[in-house]
């Protein structure tokens, strides 16, 4: 029977019977279990009743008014205030407030100190922190608006600078390694390939496919800003790609045929620099980096770059062409000089 690939169902496989279970999994609505197999009338029928289900607002049914859990769970819900975010900012708004919530739950929101806000981000690292404080901020703004607090305990929050360059960017040394180790054909080869040669993130990637491609490019919407992108193949992910025989809508998909999750893949993936013999700073998100940095090199602008990469603000593809720049015009200037030092003189 031919792959179908169906939104919100994923497979499980019962390791003592080998039984393979399905199941109908939307974020914010309940789980369905779906019988038989994809395409076949009884799992299309109950596939089509979960589709049309209303949604059941996490934590509505054991919340008291009131309640953290009570204003999380009306946060999420809010169109306005959480469904017109980004994709991207919504998973990751929704992961915080779930831990939040399964903490501090049945915690009245309207007497949460300022102080109980900044001993919370003081367990948190400094990147996490800015993430927790922002999410916070956005859940007691919601909940002022509801009159369910009078003051934004969030405000005057400040959280130290921090001082650091990101994620270790790939260098071409390193990304030769991992080529001489995972050939064109290797799952590891194909992912390489999407993320350094697309310049897009780990949650985009995952989900390219066939259908992704039309006239010789990338066509997709950004996970994280909703921006759409066109992305040309270039001449070396374009031979990964006819290498790389593939019988699912996805590229990249894991042993049973199922689309990674971003937790899985990074995991994956780590173990495919592990066995190139890469150190830990090698990550997924520092290929993009690199794709950045070998674009500078070779001569793109700030908005080129962002152009392939998709950046909403320039800051950090300035980086990138600053230091290119820098290292192009101190080689430019020893070259002239090397030429004025060899250059001989002619006699009259």
């Amino acid at each position: 029977m031919t792959h179908i690939r169906l939104k919100y169902v994923q497979a499980f496989v019962d390791r003592k019977t080998g039984v393979v279970f399905r199941y109908f999994r939307r974020p914010g609505y309940p789980r369905v279990p779906l019988p038989g197999l994809p395409g076949l009338a009884d799992f299309m029928a109950a596939y089509q009743v979960a589709l049309a289900q209303a949604a059941e607002p996490i934590g509505a049914k054991r919340s008291k008014p009131g309640t953290v859990a009570a204003v999380v769970a009306a946060y999420l819900d809010s169109t306005l205030h959480f469904g017109s975010r980004a994709k991207g900012t919504q998973i990751m708004r929704r992961t915080i407030l779930e831990r939040f919530r399964e903490q501090y739950g049945d915690h009245p929101i309207a007497s949460v100190p300022q102080k109980f806000i900044a001993a919370v981000l003081a367990k948190k690292r400094p990147h996490a922190a800015r993430n927790w404080l922002k999410t916070l901020r956005a859940l007691c703004q919601f909940a002022i608006e509801q009159q369910f607090m009078r003051e934004n305990p969030t405000h005057g929050i400040k959280l130290p600078s921090v001082k650091s360059a990101g994620h270790h960017t790939w260098t071409d040394e390193e990304i030769a390694q991992f080529e001489a180790k995972h050939p064109i054909g290797s799952k590891a080869r194909l992912a390489l390939g999407l993320l350094l040669y697309t310049a897009q993130r780990r949650g985009d990637v995952i989900e390219m496919g066939m259908q992704h491609i039309r006239n010789g490019a990338v066509v997709l919407r950004q996970k994280k800003t909703s921006k759409p992108m066109i992305i040309p193949i270039r001449p070396e992910l374009q031979a990964i790609l006819d290498g790389t025989p593939s019988q699912h809508l996805s590229f990249l998909t894991t042993r049973t045929g199922q689309p990674y999750r971003p937790h899985d893949f990074t995991e994956q993936f780590r173990k495919w620099c592990d066995d190139a013999g890469l150190p830990k700073r090698c990550r997924v998100h520092g290929l993009r980096k690199a794709a950045c940095r070998r674009m500078a090199e070779a001569g793109y602008s700030a908005n080129e770059i962002a152009a392939w990469s998709g950046h909403a603000t320039l800051t950090e593809i300035r980086r990138y062409t600053d230091a290119a720049d820098q290292e192009r015009m101190a080689r430019n200037a020893m070259a002239r000089e090397n030429v004025g030092r060899t250059k001989t003189v002619k006699l009259t």
